[in-house]
């Protein structure tokens, strides 16, 4: 453990990366504590603190800056459901988006330059509805006096702020290690573990008198969370080894081929992503319907789609498998997959190459991504069973989520270290 720590520093290049990661997210921790101008901060952190947990949710997932109202205070939210809609779009439904999505690194510019304008609109959208909800919430006391320019002005700062976030994403993917948007999420979960741990003492352990019970329920919750670790690990690390022959070829002087190998199937291809969609794509609306907060409709949105509501953590659920599904067939096609091997002489043994081979891969796959979609599923909503019963605050109740975002992004960057790693001759944290 400690010589591969010592290995990742003496690795130039991997330890540039690494600082580089580092200070991005320095920077994102200032930014979540720089206040919005013209908004009365101590009347918004007063009223979350009294108890309203509308956007208790975001919150977490934003490190707090949501509660301090910081530029930061959308996240990176509005880009994911950007490229949410822009990943939909590219599926045969805009042609010239399909063509792109096919194009290579190219079309993949070209669409990330799409997702890029899509954020700035959807970040206008949700900044408006954030800061005409919460100020109508707070009896119009947080933005005094407010006009369309101070909700203007206030909008622009905080489309800014996702704006810059996006950035610092994409650097990271570039120069740092580990995927930047997922990067940042965790930092903001990270950052606020802390604070959840002493609420959670706070509300359940200090006040009560009965020591045993409240030392059994310490122990049954660190076991819990230490289960869900335990899975999160298992599932992201469990592959299905799909052997394959390549046949012997002869070119000019030269013999090809003839080896064995395997295509290595993930149970959850798709990591976290699909979480963070659903949860992206979940409050959307809630915060959408905060430009009417005062409508009846608008008040069944904000109460019925919450997450710990029954209508919300179905359509929680339903999203999350709908999207692992998704993700893991874009970025594994069977298709494509049985094309390249019958191309290259390969095939499965006992299955015939083309038509059969795709119609395996994509029933091993389906088997696979539903294994993996129910687990995330599972894990996503057993915390607001299990907060409820142990009688937690609502705001702990989504460590599962947070949890399996956490360690998820963990595993995730750790190998891309260790392929660092191993690329130079090293031995790495997983290959001993």
């Amino acid at each position: 453990m400690f010589k591969t720590l010592k290995n990742i520093w003496r690795v130039e290049d991997l330890r540039k990366r690494i600082l580089f990661t580092l200070f991005v997210l320095i920077i994102f921790r200032i930014g979540s504590f720089v206040p919005v101008p013209g908004v009365n901060k101590d009347v918004f952190t007063q009223s979350n603190q009294a108890g309203n947990e509308l956007f208790g949710l975001l919150n977490t997932f934003s490190g707090g800056a949501l509660q301090q109202f910081s530029i930061f205070a959308l996240s990176i939210f509005p880009y994911i459901t950007s490229s949410i809609i822009v990943q939909l779009l590219s599926m045969d439904v805009i042609p010239k988006f399909a063509e792109w999505a096919k194009q290579g690194e190219h079309g993949k510019k070209q669409l990330a330059q799409i997702t890029r304008y899509g954020t700035v609109i959807l970040g206008l959208i949700q900044a408006f509805g954030m800061s005409i909800g919460f100020n109508r919430l707070y009896g119009t006391e947080m933005i005094p006096n407010a006009t369309f320019i101070d909700y203007l002005v206030i909008a622009i700062v905080l489309t800014a702020g996702t704006s810059f976030l996006m950035w610092l994403g994409e650097q990271i993917t570039e120069k740092g290690i580990g995927n930047g948007i997922s990067i940042i999420i965790f930092a903001g979960i990270a950052a606020g573990i802390p604070m959840h741990i002493r609420t959670t003492i706070e509300s359940n352990f200090i006040q009560d008198n009965q020591v045993f019970l409240n030392v059994l329920k310490g122990v049954i919750i660190l076991l819990v969370l230490i289960l869900i670790v335990v899975g999160v690990v298992f599932i992201q690390q469990g592959i299905r080894k799909i052997p394959v022959q390549y046949a012997k070829r002869v070119v000019g002087n030269k013999m090809y081929g003839g080896q064995n190998t395997h295509i290595p199937m993930k149970i959850n291809g798709a990591g976290v992503i699909p979480v963070i969609f659903a949860m992206s794509l979940l409050q959307f609306p809630v915060i959408l319907a905060s430009f009417w907060s005062t409508t009846a409709w608008a008040k069944w949105v904000t109460t019925n789609l919450a997450y710990d509501k029954p209508l919300g953590m179905v359509l929680y659920v339903v999203m999350i498998i709908g999207f692992t599904f998704f993700y893991t067939f874009v970025q594994m096609n069977p298709n494509q997959m049985a094309d390249n091997m019958k191309k290259n002489g390969g095939y499965i043994p006992g299955i015939r190459p083309g038509k059969a081979t795709e119609k395996y891969l994509t029933r091993v796959m389906t088997r696979l991504t539903m294994t993996g979609a129910l687990f995330l599923a599972v894990i996503s909503v057993l915390p607001v069973f299990f907060g409820a019963l142990a009688g937690l605050p609502r705001t702990v109740q989504i460590g599962g989520t947070s949890l399996l975002i956490v360690v998820g992004v963990a595993l995730d960057t750790m190998k891309q270290i260790e392929s660092q790693l191993i690329k130079r001759h090293y031995k790495g944290f997983i290959n001993k």
